[in-house]
């Protein structure tokens, strides 16, 4: 859903970069998860605002600069079950990572490693001989199946 940044200030507010397709889609969630040291821990919102082209937050228990800046780089999530059902045809991106790509050749193309969003469309990562980056478009992506961890893509395998 996003990551915490730097801190902000003395107080313990920090720096957040968002991953949602709203500036303010973590707003909605009143809970956020932060991992740190590799272990997942719970963080309850007190406050949160728009600055700028990100977002700042304080975090309960989070109290000064030294404690904000321990969670600096970290990724923040939140619970599945608290997200909206996507629409049909309609994917969250962590549910694509990890999907097998064939073409319409059956050629197995590698696994999706990441998606990520540019200004005209969404890209997938995938890797298997080499690395490709995909366009995820109507036009080139044919089919997702989620149960079988697999999409099929209309794209040359020289691409």
């Amino acid at each position: 859903m996003g990551r915490v940044t730097v801190p902000y200030g003395v107080r313990g507010w920090v720096n957040v970069q968002p991953d949602t397709e709203m500036l303010d889609g973590l707003f909605d969630y009143p809970v956020w998860w932060i991992q740190a040291d590799g272990v997942w821990r719970e963080f309850s919102v007190e406050e949160v605002k728009v600055h700028g082209d990100h977002l700042v937050a304080k975090l309960e228990g989070v109290l000064d600069r030294d404690q904000a800046f321990r969670l600096k780089g970290k990724p923040i999530a939140v619970p599945r079950e608290q997200l909206p059902e996507p629409d049909e045809d309609e994917y969250y991106w962590s549910d694509l990572i990890g999907l097998e790509v064939e073409n319409l050749q059956q050629l197995n193309l590698g696994r999706i490693t990441d998606v990520f969003a540019t200004g005209a469309n969404d890209v997938i990562v995938v890797n298997g001989e080499r690395e490709r980056l995909i366009p995820y478009t109507a036009q080139v992506v044919q089919q997702v199946d989620l149960a079988a961890k697999r999409m099929v893509v209309d794209w040359d395998a020289d691409f």
